[in-house]
């Protein structure tokens, strides 16, 4: 007794092998959709409607024994985001032979003419968001989406836009795939929520990078809390980034002046540096950062943002440091294993009364922050912050939560 899992596109059996035509022909039971069944109108056996999952399972194990071949058709690749991982946990393997068809994201990626071999490939049929929404704060350069009526490309498009990406996605949406009525078309995020699209569609996101760095586009931000997106970032790591309501925390903790200096060590990208360079063009900041990418984006971002009060340094703190003038203000915001190293010195070099804030993720730098300023008999004071922003569910909203940061805030005792 074998069952063969058949898979098949909207071309009905015309887009079907001649032996696998055959199969179905001499098969006993079909089992499939309405849609899927009504392909063959002329087949003489047995059907069944596949509706309940649970009671057509039950179906076709109770016909194992009295029928020689069986044919469930599915769409596409059964073992492709399909039916064909069901039919392995409730039926015997040696049982089942499997025939794929052309799958709805071969079609797809080869009607636009992309390669998607290093493609991500995401169903949200009847699952939540969560996977999308990491791939996409992730910056993957090509997703691929299996939608449903609810996950629909309108869903989707909203998901992007209450994000806040630092890239932008080019969206094509594939409908009817394979069929008489193939539509594959480019839209504007904007436009999607008012057009009507096809059941059947495939959702196709291409990151489109914006590296013009045209100042003109930055006329309208804000003097005070940049958007994340608007900052060049790392490819591979597009949210490694001070996120913007931590930067607004930052800079109310370091209790800025004009004319000071300021370090800020562990610049990234330069997102906290370039906040402080904008509100006081006065003053000075040391953007210091050891990878040559982070200091490339860090002055590629001044370009865009038009600051010319950020001095990048290439090096590992602290050894660099010593170039340094003596700072007014230092943000420590990451220490590539050097704290303990970095705080002895930068306090060292802190003015009397200034401010050092450190931005921490872990509970062994805490530790090790607050031992090392208890020794000193420093001023302190800590933060924690524990935010949540909105994000897209479908046609609702519910709150997605920021990796949680300690803000420890340091403030120098003149020794006596």
């Amino acid at each position: 007794m074998t069952v063969h899992v058949i898979g098949i596109g909207l071309d009905g059996a015309s887009g079907l092998r001649e032996e696998v035509r055959q199969i179905i022909a001499q098969a006993n039971v079909l089992v499939g959709s309405d849609r899927h069944l009504n392909y063959f109108p002329d087949y003489c056996g047995d059907r069944i409607l596949l509706k309940d999952l649970k009671a057509t399972m039950g179906e076709i194990r109770d016909r194992l024994e009295t029928d020689k071949v069986i044919v469930v058709l599915v769409t596409g690749d059964p073992l492709f985001f399909g039916l064909g991982r069901l039919l392995l946990a409730e039926l015997p393997k040696e049982k089942l032979t499997f025939h794929p068809h052309l799958s709805a994201i071969q079609l797809a990626f080869n009607r636009i003419k992309i390669p998607w071999q290093d493609a991500r490939v995401i169903s949200v049929h009847g699952r939540c968001w969560d996977r999308l929404t990491q791939t996409l704060q992730q910056g993957a350069e090509k997703i691929a989406i299996l939608t449903d009526d609810n996950h629909n490309p309108a869903a989707i498009a909203r998901l992007l836009q209450c994000l806040d990406l630092a890239d932008s996605y080019q969206f094509w949406i594939c409908e009817n795939l394979g069929g008489r009525d193939e539509r594959v078309s480019s839209w504007p995020v904007t436009a999607i929520p008012d057009q009507k699209f096809a059941p059947l569609n495939v959702v196709v996101l291409l990151r489109q990078i914006d590296s013009s760095g045209d100042e003109t586009s930055f006329a309208n931000l804000p003097l005070l809390g940049l958007p994340d997106s608007s900052f060049l970032s790392y490819s591979d790591r597009p949210g490694l980034i001070t996120k913007r309501e931590i930067r607004l925390l930052l800079l109310g903790e370091l209790g800025l002046k004009p004319g000071q200096i300021i370090w800020d060590v562990g610049a990234g990208t330069g997102s906290v540096a370039i906040e402080i360079a904008r509100l006081f063009p006065a003053s000075t900041v040391y953007a210091i950062e050891k990878t040559a990418a982070g200091v490339s984006l860090i002055e590629q971002n001044c370009q865009r943002f038009g600051v010319s009060n950020v001095v990048s340094i290439h090096g590992t703190a602290p050894e660099i440091l010593h170039h340094l003038p003596s700072p007014d203000r230092i943000f420590i915001g990451g220490s590539g294993g050097n704290l303990k190293e970095i705080l002895s010195f930068a306090g060292a070099q802190l003015h009397p009364q200034g401010v050092l804030v450190l931005a921490l993720a872990t509970l062994e730098h805490l530790t090790l922050a607050t031992q090392w300023v208890e020794s000193k008999g420093w001023e302190y004071n800590l933060l924690q912050a524990q935010l949540l922003r909105s994000v897209a569910v479908g046609s609702l909203t519910r709150f997605s939560p920021l990796n949680p940061v300690t803000i420890f805030r340091i403030k120098k005792r003149n020794q006596r």
